[in-house]
């Protein structure tokens, strides 16, 4: 096992990997003589269905030309269903009417766990400054738009075909 964390987060001693039962090598703080186990990100991301669940919303972000799933970051004390609401809300003005956990995959480029959802939609679209463009398209159609070989395509792909291949998303 490389040794992915070299520091420890509390006191900033160097990290030496020990033995811990039922566990395997793990990081451990000499100095603190406790273990240290790694630290990662957490976001959600969104198959967001209109009311009738035959539409699905793509947006385009940071400027690049593709279509992408809404999405965003946990934050700290936050209940991932919470974030999605949040989220939904927050880039797109629209209300969750219900939703359901679909997958994760660990992203390793940005130190995330994803969390993929199916958010019921309901209301009319107000975007905020982070979407640069959006678009609710049939499912069929979302297939062909979503940005090629990319996580949200893992994500969504997966929703329609309940069978998620993350090994493009993780290559790129």
């Amino acid at each position: 096992m490389a040794l992915e964390m070299k520091h420890c987060m509390q006191c900033g001693s160097e990290l030496v990997l020990k033995e811990l039962k039922d566990e395997g090598m793990v990081p451990y703080c000499p100095t603190c003589k406790d273990f240290r186990f790694p630290v990662f990100n957490v976001a959600v991301s969104m198959v967001v269905l209109n009311e009738t669940k035959d539409e699905t919303l793509l947006i385009k972000q940071y400027g690049k030309d593709s279509y992408i799933l809404v999405a965003g970051y946990v934050n700290k004390g936050e209940d991932a269903e919470d974030a999605v609401i949040r989220e939904v809300k927050e880039e797109m003005g629209l209300d969750v009417q219900a939703l359901s956990f679909n997958h994760s995959h660990y992203f390793s480029k940005s130190n995330t766990l994803m969390l993929n959802f199916t958010a019921i939609v309901e209301g009319k679209s107000h975007p905020n400054w982070e979407i640069d463009s959006y678009a609710w398209f049939p499912l069929e159609q979302a297939r062909e738009k979503i940005r090629s070989q990319s996580l949200a395509e893992a994500f969504l792909l997966g929703f329609l075909d309940g069978k998620y291949d993350f090994t493009y998303a993780d290559k790129k």
